[in-house]
């Protein structure tokens, strides 16, 4: 029996958007939706509005006002120029920043938007091209933008498109404008309210310009320029995924000094469908293997691939047997930040006020790093736009030298204000080349660093409860967390635990001590006596709850790896079990 009140529902919805306000063949696919039998797809594309939350919008393409199409698009920009207008009043020109990725309707959803922007007296540079969302954050500072918009979403599959909006220092939007800017979003009432009609004049059309300032400013990231001369023939193999990233990764590794980068030729052609994976995540290692296997066939050192929009970055380098593997996003941030702090230590570049940037679900051992050079490691919520705001609050006072987060974003600069593959590509490719000078392979520098620093594994656990009911059991097990926090994990006692939404963290002997964070957030964490970290949050766009586990562990040598791995295995178990998951 199909659910007669909210057909009923979803058709007055679908009806309106049978008026002149929309164009002909929008009217012609919702008719025909209206007159399937199956109201299946109807319900889909109507049950609700796409919303404009703190992240911006991100949805499947298509016909709806659950869907991603001009229309929506179209009530986001309106909504964010409505709010730039109110901000802004007292300047004489706004302007914003338009970019976009390879997506399908990318193009037509950025062209869009500058015309509506343009149509509201709001002065628009909008790239000739597909961008990385890095490129994107830069220009908005480096052209003195209130306000950026990327179209773009990210890495997840071709269905999706999404727009992501930036403020005036070029990280995306935070409190109070976020929803300062949602607010305006949802008076939007109908297409009726959205200035389509754009101003040619108020539109400036960048790229090459934009490019070189750019690339000019990565090219001051590199630290070591001579361990690049003497390993300029180092193989590298790249891949953009059909993305971004080919508009300038590899003309940054060459800028660099690189004079040996291999690019996957089949993934170096735009395309919006990405034919040639199942997902365009550099976290899979799926998304790697074309490039993987030309690293093979021509015996290279360094393989890296970038996801659609160029933020963030997956890498594969061989190990002591010459097998392939990936680097994680703990281990790669953790090279990143080791190679900084060593060179700046050895460069007397550390005058004092450095500071470098963790998200709470990070690795704990690049805070050891950190600690060890005398070097100030701030945590932060997941999400650049907290690693921005850190930044910002502390600029003209201290020295930014780099921050990442376990899911492959890496940001070495300060220049952007979003993770930014095109520096981190260069960068790693550096680092390899500063291992080489030192006799080690990238692999070896990683051992290394374990057995300085101590070895840490990562382990994420999603617990997936999909409909109503699973949204109910993971507030009822978050609910359970909070009321029964567990003693000990994995027969380690825990010693701290961490209440990010009440923002109070208790020690073993009840001690409650506020923490510091600039709102509250569902997540809880607990650390142990053995140095063990558990993070408990439930996802905010999918019907699931994640544990994110780090146990520690010592490594006496580098061929102590293995072991060292099986023992933290086994410990993660036990912390599970412990868990009930």
């Amino acid at each position: 029996m199909e659910n007669q009140e909210l057909i009923e529902q979803v058709t007055e919805k679908a009806e309106k958007w049978l008026t002149p306000a929309y164009d002909a063949e929008t009217q012609a696919e919702v008719k025909r939706m209206l007159e399937n039998d199956d109201k299946t797809e109807l319900i889909e594309a109507f049950y609700k509005d796409l919303e404009f939350g703190t992240g911006g919008l991100r949805g499947i393409m298509g016909v709806g006002s659950n869907r991603m199409n001009i229309y929506t698009v179209g009530a986001a920009t309106q909504g964010l120029s409505n709010y730039l207008k109110k901000n802004f009043k007292d300047l004489s020109q706004i302007s914003v920043v338009v970019g976009h990725d390879c997506r399908n309707n990318s193009r037509l959803f950025a062209e869009t938007s500058a015309n509506i922007f343009s149509a509201n007296g709001i002065k628009v540079y909008l790239f000739d091209d597909m961008r990385p969302t890095p490129e994107m954050s830069f220009a908005i500072r480096h052209l003195g933008c209130q306000s950026g918009i990327i179209l773009t979403a990210s890495h997840n599959p071709k269905e999706y498109n999404g727009y992501k909006a930036y403020w005036d220092d070029g990280a995306q939007v935070l409190a109070p404008h976020d929803k300062g800017i949602i607010d305006e979003v949802n008076a939007i009432a109908s297409a009726a309210d959205i200035k389509f009609q754009g101003n040619p004049d108020l539109i400036q059309i960048i790229g090459e310009d934009i490019d070189k300032v750019y690339l000019d400013m990565v090219k001051t990231v590199s630290i070591d320029p001579e361990a690049i001369a003497r390993h300029k023939d180092m193989k590298i193999v790249y891949t953009p995924i059909h993305g971004t990233g080919m508009m300038l990764i590899p003309r940054a590794l060459k800028m660099w000094g690189f004079e040996n980068v291999f690019t996957v030729p089949e993934q170096m052609i735009k395309d919006g469908n990405f034919p040639t994976v199942v997902s365009p995540n550099p976290e899979n290692a799926e998304a790697l293997s074309m490039a993987v296997n030309l690293a093979k066939e021509i015996d290279a050192d360094l393989v890296m691939a970038s996801d659609p929009d160029a933020d963030r970055v997956g890498i594969a380098c061989k190990d002591d047997k010459g097998e392939w593997v990936l680097i994680n996003g703990n281990q790669t941030c953790m090279m990143y930040l080791y190679y900084i702090l060593t060179q700046y230590k050895q460069l007397g570049k550390i005058k004092g006020g450095e500071f470098c940037v963790k998200t709470i679900v990070t690795t704990e051992l690049i805070k050891k790093i950190a600690d060890k050079n005398n070097i100030e490691m701030l945590d932060c919520y997941t999400g650049f736009k907290w690693i921005a705001r850190e930044i910002r609050l502390r600029e003209g006072k201290q020295k930014y030298i780099g921050g990442g987060e376990e899911s492959y974003g890496f940001l070495a600069e300060d220049f952007v204000r979003d993770k930014d593959a095109v520096s981190a590509c260069c960068l790693i490719a550096e680092v390899a080349a500063w291992a080489k000078d030192n006799g080690k392979s990238l692999y070896q520098l990683l051992l290394d660093i374990y057995v300085e620093y101590g070895f840490s594994k990562e382990f994420t656990v999603n617990v997936v409860k999909p409909g109503k009911s699973g949204a109910e059991e993971i507030k009822a097990m978050m609910e359970n967390f909070r009321a029964n926090p567990p003693k000990e994990l994995g027969g380690s006692k825990v010693i701290l635990s961490k209440d990010y939404k009440t923002l109070k963290q208790t020690d073993d002997k009840g001690n409650v001590i506020a923490i510091d964070m600039p709102e509250s957030s569902n997540v809880l964490q607990y650390f142990t006596e053995d140095g063990s970290k558990v993070s408990v949050r439930p996802s905010g766009t999918e019907p699931k709850i994640k544990f994110y586990m780090e146990v520690q562990g010592a490594m006496g040598c580098r061929n102590c790896y293995a072991s060292a791995e099986s023992a933290a295995m086994e410990k993660i178990e036990a912390v599970k079990k412990s868990l009930g998951i």
